[in-house]
């Protein structure tokens, strides 16, 4: 701690503390008692003692107490600091009275005979207990007063005492002790390896070698039997997978399917019945055991449904270009049969509206056409691109628009030769997911893309700087599908990975189509199950049927309002997510297709 020491030399003053005393001491009337010549010496040389003050500075806010040190002009081993004495400095013009005088260094000592009249003999400071000392001691210990006397032999004491300790010797030995020992971690002694390690002896068996001493040549690995086997490109038979050709099985099942394709339904105009009617159709449709059934393997990607009314005939593409084939009026094993014309996922597969024989199935790289007729799966288009949707430009089925993941569109005609296309347009889409043409105007179709959902005329289609006819904004993440109503295309549903139904008034094609309403549902259908597709149902105009998260499982119809019109479900039977759906045309018989490949028939 730093201190500021105002040091004054001044002569001392007597107290009048100490006037009372020396009055006190010396009897009235009494003559000055003669003083011999070193007492007298010893009293003038405690007159010319000193005071020194010291003044500390403030420390962190607050002030220290000060302290009053005595100091002894000569001789003597007194503990305080002794100065020369000197005559008091004068204090500064304009001084305030009692101000502490500023430190100074001490003025040059004065002859002892100027300072030798000043009659304070034998006085102590003011601030000194006012204890009379007696005679001064040789030492110079009688200057000091009782208490600081007391605190000397104090401090002596506990220094003999610390001292008898030897506590500076014990720690200079600790510290030497520490600093020298370390503690020595022990590792373990790595094995010296055996150079002459004796060798095991083998037989000439295991070491693949002849009694004579020739080498054994291995045998080779045979490859394993892939669980998938690749498709080859071109035309494919239509045989069912584990079954032999021209079995009376296959025989049987493609000659049902033959004979349901040429009795074509009555050609009766799609219109729409009132929605309580149309409720009540859908309370009468329920789920029997008999009506489920696993007909792929894998993950069910699209469903397509036949026609015919005199048989419920289903057919579902899975994750690995499997496609199943389920005959549900038939109660046994044989009513399903399962085919390989693909390598990849089939994302889309309708039957053709003209030509119900012919069922039309898209993968990533192709797309066939499996003509029961000459069973036979026919290679309409082949490209490097993923293909991901297709649909009839024609109600002949002879053109189709085909959309790819890249977000390319082109169009095929099934008439020309070989395996290319007509046209390939890029609609400026990162991919495009979904394509469904207007079921009126032929020349409109729909794409839907990661955000966009635009409508565009495939007339005016060119390689790139395609401009929509119709833009269907709102969507904040990516589209899932997009499709128009059945009868009239005046209405498009969309699902959104937004969690968000939507439906659009396509009636008047405008840059912009305006929403008609907005349904909060959760389609956050994960990784391990298909995205939802909400589809129009053919034989209603305002009602689209889609799959949902809630429990009990069930597949829900909605109006193009956003109204929940109905929910099928039964808690036996349906446990599971039917992420794909298809509807009858004409009957009330709805199925759904889950992730494991199992379907789900309702029906009255």
């Amino acid at each position: 701690m730093a201190l500021s020491q105002a040091a004054t030399v001044e002569a001392e003053e007597p107290s009048p503390r100490s006037r009372q005393r020396m009055q006190e001491r010396t009897p009235p009337g009494s003559p000055e008692p003669r003083l011999s010549p070193a007492r007298a010496e010893r009293r003038a040389t405690a007159a010319r003692q000193l005071r020194v003050l010291l003044t500390p500075l403030s420390v962190a806010g607050r002030r220290l107490p000060q302290k009053r040190l005595l100091g002894a002009y000569a001789g003597g081993g007194g503990a305080g600091k002794r100065l020369c004495p000197g005559p008091p400095s004068p204090p500064a013009p304009g001084a305030a009275s009692g101000a502490l005088p500023s430190p100074r260094k001490p003025a040059p000592a004065s002859p002892p005979a100027a300072e030798a009249g000043n009659g304070l003999e034998g006085q102590w400071d003011a601030d000194s207990d006012g204890s009379d000392a007696g005679d001064a001691a040789p030492d110079g210990s009688s200057q000091l007063s009782a208490y600081e006397r007391k605190r000397l032999k104090n401090i002596t004491e506990n220094a003999k005492f610390f001292a008898s300790l030897k506590l500076h010797e014990s720690a200079a030995r600790l510290h030497k002790i520490a600093t020298k020992v370390q503690s020595h971690v022990t590792k373990r002694a790595k094995p010296k390896k055996v150079e002459d390690e004796t060798v095991r002896r083998r037989s000439m068996r295991l070491q693949r070698v002849e009694p004579s001493g020739v080498p054994v040549p291995e045998i080779p690995a045979q490859p394993e039997a892939e669980e998938y086997p690749r498709v080859p490109a071109g035309p494919l038979s239509m045989v069912p997978e584990n079954q032999m050709e021209n079995s009376k099985l296959t025989e049987e099942f493609l000659t049902m399917w033959t004979r349901i394709s040429e009795t074509k339904p009555n050609d009766t105009e799609k219109r729409t019945c009132d929605v309580e009617r149309y409720r009540a159709s859908l309370n009468s449709m329920t789920l029997s055991e008999d009506n489920v059934k696993k007909v792929v393997k894998n993950r069910i990607y699209s469903m397509a449904i036949h026609p015919s009314e005199s048989t419920i005939f289903v057919a579902a593409g899975d994750k690995f270009g499997q496609i199943g084939l389920w005959n549900v009026n038939c109660k046994t094993e044989e009513g399903a049969h399962v085919f390989i014309p693909h390598n990849y996922p089939v994302s889309c597969m309708y039957f053709s509206p003209f030509n119900p024989a012919h069922l039309l199935s898209l993968s990533y790289d192709s797309l066939r056409c499996g003509d029961v007729t000459r069973a036979v799966f026919d290679e309409i288009c082949r490209s490097e691109e993923s293909f991901s949707s297709f649909d009839f430009l024609e109600d002949n089925a002879s053109t189709v628009i085909v959309g790819h993941w890249d977000g390319n569109v082109t169009v095929v005609d099934r008439r020309t030769p070989g395996t290319s296309s007509e046209l390939s347009a890029d609609i400026g889409f990162k991919r495009t997911r979904t394509v469904h043409v207007h079921p009126v105007n032929k020349q409109y179709f729909i794409a839907a893309g990661s955000v966009d959902v635009c409508i565009y005329d495939v007339r005016y289609l060119k390689s790139s700087g395609n401009k929509p006819v119709s833009s269907l904004d709102g969507h904040t993440k990516s589209v899932a599908s997009a499709y128009f109503s059945p009868v009239t295309g005046n209405r498009v549903v969309t699902v959104c990975a937004d969690d968000k139904l939507r439906t659009y008034d396509t009636s008047c094609l405008s840059s912009t189509v305006a929403v008609l309403s907005t349904v909060r549902h959760n389609n956050n259908t994960g990784r391990w199950l298909t995205r939802f597709r909400a589809i129009w149902d053919p034989k209603q105009e305002d009602c689209f049927v889609v799959g949902s998260m809630a429990r009990p499982r069930q597949i829900e119809i909605f109006r193009d309002t956003g109204k929940l019109l109905h929910s099928l479900y039964n808690v036996d039977y349906l446990g599971s997510v039917c992420s794909i759906n298809v509807v009858h045309p004409t009957k009330n018989i709805l199925v759904g297709g889950n992730s494991s490949g199992r379907l789900h028939v309702f029906k009255e």
